[in-house]
């Protein structure tokens, strides 16, 4: 099984009580699914392009359970405080199996492309 993160891109907006409220209720509603901030708001470097907006970065063992999280009763009960404050990008993504070899994919991607010659 694969671990699972949901990532926020939230756009900066002003602040307000309802946001202090979300954030200090929300790690109550993802503990009982396993999952755990691993970023949160911090400061970012840009490499490449552009990025203005914060980050938000919570870890899942599984896809199940990040889901669960999200439709919880006590997740979409605190989620307003944020929505009608904040706007953004909000994706559950899987993560790479244990032992992922990137050559493999690379390996596949080139079989691909030689069947386009």
């Amino acid at each position: 099984m694969s671990s699972a993160y949901v990532i926020a891109r939230l756009r900066k907006g002003p602040l307000h009580a309802d946001l202090a409220e979300y954030i200090e209720r929300i790690p109550g509603t993802f503990e009982p699914f396993g999952g755990r901030f691993l970023v949160h708001v911090t400061p970012h470097e840009v490499l490449e392009g552009s990025w203005d907006e914060d980050v938000v970065m919570i870890g899942f063992p599984g896809v199940e359970e990040a889901r669960a999280w999200w439709e919880s009763p006590a997740y979409q009960e605190i989620a307003p405080l944020r929505t009608r404050h904040l706007d953004g990008d909000i994706i559950l993504i899987r993560g790479v199996p244990e032992g992922y070899d990137a050559t493999k994919t690379a390996a596949g991607l080139r079989g691909m492309l030689k069947g386009q010659e």
